[in-house]
């Protein structure tokens, strides 16, 4: 191993570490406060479904690459690769889909009083838990392609590959086929795409107009506590502004390394490395929206102290 490939090994084992152990985090709070008798709210669940898929982001792909960049490779065979590979795509597919559904929730909980978002509100719970179930089992029927493209490990001079993930190899079957995956799955996270960018614009303008009622209420110089739906505003335009950006980003990096004959580890590394920054840093931006999780730990970690030693 070159100096390159040690230092995006490092860069993969620091990411996956942090990435892990702050989903983890949040998984546990959710399902203790599941335990405590606490019911989770709509953006709680909605929350504790992105944090799932970030975890299984981080397992499906980015142990397997931080393996790889270490040179541990040929760990598993065509099954092993086909599994792993589905549930990656799977899990990337409901990070999409979830995030979408926060935005346009977060966007009709904030929207104003008036009788015709009454009625949308008055069924907004129902709707996002039947999302969740549909984002499922769609993602489930649409990835399941994945079974038929991705092998074990290959020799690119035997086989024509798509692209070589080191441990995995992707196949395809025709020209023509891979084309027209290509572009249905692409149009099917523009669309995502699209709704999450109207929601959060929504969101954004409701947000600057009660800025502007509150600055002429309360004057300039005095700033008025923020209520949680504004600070809940506020986490999910910029969860949604950190996925569009990578999004982007990996959109025009993924085009550039499927246009070139030969791609540099170099390249590879960092879009893989690009590729899972949403899943480690959109933890970071719930946690630090959410004031329930600093009292929350305290009183839980005070618990085994209530006895004298």
């Amino acid at each position: 191993m070159d100096t390159s490939d040690i230092s995006f090994g490092i860069v993969f084992l620091l990411q996956i570490s942090a990435g892990l152990s702050v989903n983890a985090y949040l998984l546990l709070f959710y399902t203790r406060l599941v335990s405590t008798s606490h019911k989770l709210s709509t953006s709680d669940f909605i929350n504790a479904q992105l944090t799932l898929s970030n975890t299984m982001i981080l397992l499906t792909g980015g142990i397997p690459d931080t393996l790889s960049a270490w040179g541990l490779r040929n760990l598993l065979d065509d099954i092993g690769c086909k599994i792993l590979i589905y549930f990656y795509r799977v899990a990337r597919g409901l990070s999409i889909c979830t995030t979408c559904l926060l935005s346009v929730f977060q966007a009709i909980t904030i929207s104003p009083g008036t009788f015709w978002w009454a009625r949308i509100k008055a069924k907004l719970s129902t709707c996002v838990i039947h999302s969740c179930i549909l984002f499922w089992i769609f993602n489930l029927i649409i990835y399941i392609s994945a079974l038929m493209y991705v092998t074990g490990p290959r020799n690119s001079t035997s086989v024509k590959i798509t692209m070589d993930l080191k441990y995995c190899t992707v196949v395809p079957v025709s020209t023509e086929t891979t084309l027209i995956k290509a572009v249905g799955l692409s149009a099917w996270d523009l669309l995502f795409v699209g709704l999450m960018s109207g929601a959060s614009s929504y969101l954004v303008f409701v947000l600057c107009r009660h800025h502007k009622r509150v600055q002429h209420l309360h004057g300039p110089s005095q700033f008025p506590k923020t209520m949680p739906e504004v600070r809940a505003g506020k986490r999910v335009i910029a969860l949604v502004i950190l996925y569009l950006v990578l999004y982007g980003r990996q959109s025009i990096m993924f085009s550039v390394l499927l246009s070139k004959r030969e791609n540099s580890s170099q390249l590879v590394n960092s879009h893989v490395v690009f590729s899972l920054t949403f899943s480690v840093l959109s933890p970071f931006l719930i946690i630090h929206s959410d004031r329930r999780m600093r009292p929350f730990w305290k009183r839980e970690a005070s618990i085994p102290n209530t006895n004298p030693s």
